[in-house]
């Protein structure tokens, strides 16, 4: 639950008296224009950005979580297509403090191909970085997201840099793992359509929370007509 949050850096107000509520095992998705504090939000939540206001978490049966389990995937990280380091390699720099370079032992891997098995990408593992697709990366932070399963995951911009096919492939195990591991989900998306067909809740943000409901009456709100009429196509 996030309460009357304001963001200020240096003298610009990024975001002003902030209120909305994700339930849990909700998925639900942040949406508005360029420049409207998504990114800006989802840093606050993570507790990468000053804030004045109230963030609490809380689980079913408790009634207040300090300390929740937060899995991240960033927006759209590049790798060099030359790089030699493999998808094991990046997991072993995340999860062992066994240099990369002696190489992984054979639990470290066991645990990788498990991490990468709730995504479907065990056949990910000796794949250099680099030279994956868009939705073969996001497999891959995903499952690096998942280690340990969080209560929260928080995704910035999922389906940037990945096909129409991979979309929905993405999309439709996100909705497993939110099942699966009954967890809630918020991501920043601009694919309204896929949003109003997988996400339980829309929040349209810009600089303040403007409307917060089911994705089709977000979507067919006065508000967001009035945002990206004014911003323009170029706003998404």
């Amino acid at each position: 639950r996030v309460q009357n949050l304001n963001v200020r850096i240096g003298e610009d107000k990024i975001l002003q008296n902030v209120n909305m509520h994700v339930h849990c095992g909700q998925m639900v998705a942040l949406i508005g224009p360029n420049g409207a504090g998504k990114s800006t939000l989802l840093k606050a939540l993570l507790g990468q950005q000053e804030f004045d206001g109230i963030i609490s978490f809380a689980a079913p049966g408790v009634r207040h979580r300090k300390n929740p389990k937060i899995g991240y995937v960033p927006q759209s990280p590049t790798f060099d297509p030359g790089d030699p380091m493999t998808v094991a390699d990046l997991f072993g720099c995340c999860m062992s403090r066994r240099p990369a370079f002696l190489g992984l032992g054979k639990a470290m891997r066991a645990m990788i191909l498990e991490c990468l098995d709730r995504v479907h990408g065990e056949d990910l593992i000796d794949k250099r970085v680099g030279t994956l697709s868009g939705g073969e990366l996001q497999r891959v932070l995903l499952a690096l997201a998942l280690e340990p399963i969080p209560n929260i995951l928080i995704l910035d911009e999922p389906l940037s840099g990945v096909d129409a096919t991979g979309s929905i492939d993405l999309m439709d195990m996100l909705d497993e793992i939110r099942k699966t591991y009954d967890l809630s989900i918020l991501m920043t998306i601009h694919d309204f359509i896929t949003m109003e067909k997988y996400a339980d809740q829309a929040v349209l943000i810009d600089g303040t929370v403007l409307c917060q409901g089911a994705p089709g009456t977000v979507l067919s709100s006065k508000e967001f007509l009035r945002v990206f009429r004014q911003k323009g196509v170029d706003a998404l």
